[in-house]
């Protein structure tokens, strides 16, 4: 299989990575400088239109979005057990909180992060401050799921949603209320990065925060 991960240090694609190490998939890591635009480059542009990372490239296919990449390489490796049996309750489950990633936490941290976006520059602060609101709310639901299933997402089994949401949770670091203010989520953050292979996509990646 010949796999290529194109990526950039702290973004989105951390999750990808930190995946394909934890499976044991060989793969080639393509870092872009987002300083010098090389995500907008034509060469990259090529490979995914919209200028974004992570794209992964699998045996010719081009993958982007991290949570649909997450899923797919879960499903091509169920030795791994990483995502519950298609039709199961339990995948249900899967899909809820892969989607409350993606619909719920990553739209309220790019609000934090780019607040002009929405409503131009003079209504950063207001955009910033509902960020915020929405964030924590959002962390609070789901401390309550890990108070109420625990110790993963899902209860008892280690999931490919828990790594999302421990890349996500990374996101928080600097925020007024990091989500690992949370006990639950401290606890959930803890035991997922106490893995080799988070260590790891830490080293080739050259990240030293939130240890």
């Amino acid at each position: 299989m010949s796999v290529v991960l194109y990526g950039s240090q702290s973004s989105a694609s951390l999750v990808v990575h930190w995946l394909l190490i934890e499976l044991g998939i060989d793969h080639a890591l393509r870092q872009l400088d987002f300083e010098r635009g090389e995500q907008k480059s034509p060469a990259y542009l090529a490979i995914n239109p919209a200028g974004r990372v992570p794209a992964l490239l699998l045996d010719g296919q081009v993958l982007t979005e991290s949570a649909a990449i997450v899923m797919h390489l879960a499903d091509l490796h169920p030795q791994a057990g990483l995502a519950p049996a298609p039709g199961t309750p339990a995948r249900g489950d899967y899909y809820r909180w892969m989607c409350f990633c993606v619909y719920t936490l990553m739209p309220a941290y790019r609000s934090w992060f780019y607040p002009h976006e929405p409503a131009g520059e003079n209504h950063s602060e207001a955009v910033r401050e509902r960020a915020r609101v929405q964030l924590e709310a959002a962390w609070q639901q789901v401390a309550d799921q890990l108070t109420l299933a625990g110790p993963y997402l899902l209860g008892e089994r280690l999931s490919a949603v828990d790594f999302m949401l421990t890349m996500l949770m990374r996101w928080s670091r600097n925020l007024p209320r990091p989500s690992d203010r949370w006990p639950e989520l401290a606890a959930h953050a803890a035991r997922m990065k106490a893995r080799p292979a988070f260590a790891e996509v830490y080293r080739r990646e050259g990240i030293s925060d939130w240890r």
